[in-house]
């Protein structure tokens, strides 16, 4: 979630219009064309049929799209606008402008996640009709060995993958809901600027510790490794932002 606005009637460069749900037009960038075809290449193996494949990928993005939602549908909920929603490799920008109150920023941002967390006990629900969804080294040899049907792959899937979300986006890496959230608890206290001050510090810092530890592994994703690279930079950016608003504003806060 990038909590800034976008001008009602623009376009996100590079992209193509999807739909629009109750005022909120959905676009597509075109690199993600690009990644679903390396992913899905990737990922084959697991099924006996690459329809299979695509549709994990797209529900994937069905399930970003629907966080992204949340985002949205709560900001208009607290007097803000929300637009636009980008859909683009690594996931999805909802494009809001919340009041500029703590209570109202935190519940724009929690909502998102909120939306992985309801949807977390139907994924489970579909997925324990054939396994246990909870029994990862069982399943994953159960996989390996073809097994298991492919529907009963695909649904445990995709319970992993909203778990995976739900996880991941908690993390307190700014700009990742986690960070926005630890910023939106701290504007009580600390004020708006301060509050995404030590929100971006504390994502660089873990950030940084995270991608060391991704490259001290066997096995690194470079997926994962471009994300972090990506959130690395957003963190950085935001404190130099904040420095030189504080340098020409006689260093107040």
């Amino acid at each position: 979630m990038i909590p800034a606005p976008a001008p009602p009637d623009s376009k996100p460069p590079g992209t193509l219009p999807l739909f629009t749900f109750r005022g909120i037009r959905v676009f597509l960038h075109w690199s993600w064309a690009i990644v679903a075809v390396w992913q899905i290449q990737m990922g084959r193996g697991l099924y006996s049929n690459i329809a299979w494949d695509i549709g994990v990928y797209v529900s994937l993005f069905a399930i970003v799209l629907l966080h992204e939602f949340g985002h949205a549908f709560a900001t208009r909920q607290v007097g803000g606008t929300a637009d636009q929603i980008l859909l683009w490799p690594f996931g999805g920008i909802a494009y809001v402008k919340t009041p500029p109150r703590p209570g109202a920023y935190l519940w724009g941002v929690a909502a998102g996640p909120l939306v992985n967390v309801v949807l977390w006990p139907v994924f489970y629900f579909l997925a324990s009709q054939y396994v246990d969804p909870l029994d990862v080294s069982q399943n994953w040899r159960l996989v390996r060995l073809h097994a298991l049907p492919d529907i009963a792959v695909y649904l445990w899937e995709l319970f992993m993958i909203n778990t995976a979300l739900i996880v991941f986006n908690l993390l307190p890496i700014y700009p990742m809901d986690g960070g926005q959230i630890l910023r939106g608890l701290l504007w009580y206290k600390l004020g708006g600027l301060r509050s995404m001050y030590i929100a971006a510090w504390t994502g660089l810092i873990l950030g940084g510790l995270f991608t060391l530890y991704l490259f001290l592994s066997p096995g690194i994703s470079i997926f994962m490794a471009l994300m972090l690279a990506l959130m690395l930079h957003q963190s950085w950016m935001t404190i130099q932002g904040i420095r030189a608003w504080r340098a020409q504003n006689g260093g107040r806060w």
